[in-house]
């Protein structure tokens, strides 16, 4: 699109962060929505909205139609989106909340594993307008209507089971159950304005900023990145399959993990390989250790996505999940919206992007901090902490 309209790279990037700053915005009004209305009709309308503005996009020649289009895509498709199905998990799972949440974002990373060079063949043979039918398409039948009119239960309630689908019918399984339910109960003793009270709530809030700031940065301009370095559009793509398919090992391993350690720690150490994946990108000079990066960076990036939905349900329990989500991720939208935007100002301002990866450098590092410091919260009103160790994934106190 820059080619055939003589677009900067800068414009076709902010007008991916007006979409990612659409995206955002809604989360409060979509928490309340899932709340009132559960995930899954919000599944099939979001991404049936998503699907029409993508298929817009196929016809636009006016860069205002962009901006316009990709806003439209953004604010309707959030209704269908990262906070809602993050919501079908945690109603569905207490015990095994990391491993359903890492399965999740697993298949979440297929799509980032197919679609790069899928797309660049798209292009290829078809050209950039087919392109955008194509994944119009796909955004309604996959996203939408498979998911929310075959696969998707609000709750485990809605089929007579209790979470981790432990059947209400059988003795044993009850006591089981109600094993289970219990720190759930403890947390739901939490009213929405004495989490937003809590530091550690606004620290899992600046480390999901950072996290969302580096992922939208290198998500719009890390193709282009390495095609300046002398790869070939092949490469580039397979580059960033590479790190999509990274992620979903993360995501799986992450939930593994969580069941036997702490969150918390696990999120440090996240943060600290994506510090040395974004340096060995920053600094390379050999196109054939880029693999190398991709493997780091995304298996980071597996492990912090996974973990930042994990400990909000782990902390404030899956009856304040989708609201807690809603109050905290507009700000994490405002900095993956700004991503593509300060990545493209720089490469213009500087003709290369190294000082950008010097600013993401520097993010990883706040989100690291933030998740050292991001503790447990005590409930309000209790004597202890409700989550402990022997909860698998809700681990995370200390």
């Amino acid at each position: 699109m820059c080619k055939e309209f003589g677009w900067s790279r800068a414009i076709v990037a902010s007008g991916l962060s007006l979409g990612l700053l659409g995206l955002g915005l809604p989360a409060p009004l979509i928490g309340i929505c899932v709340a009132k209305f559960g995930p899954r009709i919000l599944i099939i309308l979001g991404n049936a909205g998503l699907a029409l503005c993508l298929a817009g996009i196929s016809f636009v020649h006016e860069v205002w139609q962009l901006f316009v289009l990709f806003s439209f895509a953004g604010l309707i498709g959030g209704f269908g989106g990262y906070v809602v199905v993050n919501s079908v998990a945690s109603n569905w799972f207490v015990k095994r909340r990391s491993l359903a949440m890492g399965i999740l974002a697993g298949f979440m990373g297929i799509g980032g594993f197919i679609f790069p060079p899928l797309v660049t063949m798209l292009i290829s043979s078809i050209g950039w307008r087919m392109s955008w039918l194509v994944l119009a398409g796909t955004a309604l039948i996959l996203a939408g209507l498979v998911p929310g009119l075959l696969l998707v239960r609000n709750r485990p309630e809605d089929m007579g089971q209790n979470t981790d689908g432990i059947s209400f019918n059988q003795v044993e399984e009850v006591k089981t159950a109600v094993a289970i339910a219990d720190p759930e109960k403890e947390l739901a003793k939490w009213t929405m304005k004495q989490m937003l009270k809590q530091r550690t709530t606004w620290l899992i809030a600046a480390l999901s900023a950072a996290a969302f700031f580096i992922s939208g940065t290198m998500n719009a301009h890390q193709i282009a990145y390495l095609r300046d370095l002398g790869a070939n559009p092949l490469l580039a793509a397979t580059t960033v399959s590479v790190a999509s398919a990274s992620v979903i090992a993360g995501d799986l391993v992450y939930g593994a993990l969580a069941l036997r350690f702490n969150v918390r720690h696990l999120l440090v150490g996240s943060f600290a390989l994506q510090i040395i994946a974004l340096s060995i990108l920053a600094t390379i000079t050999n196109l054939s250790i880029t693999y190398l990066y991709a493997v780091l960076y995304g298996f980071a990036g597996g492990l912090i996505s996974t973990a930042k939905p994990t400990i909000i349900g782990a902390y404030y329990g899956r009856a304040h999940f989708a609201r807690i989500m809603g109050m905290i991720f507009p700000v994490s939208y405002v900095f993956l919206a700004a991503g593509p935007a300060v990545g493209g100002a720089v490469f213009d301002a500087f003709g290369t992007y190294k000082p950008a990866f010097i600013i993401l450098i520097v993010f990883s590092f706040i989100g690291l901090m933030c998740a050292f410091l991001a503790r447990q919260p005590k409930v309000p009103n209790s004597d202890h902490y409700p989550v402990t160790r022997s909860m698998g994934s809700s681990g995370v106190s200390g």
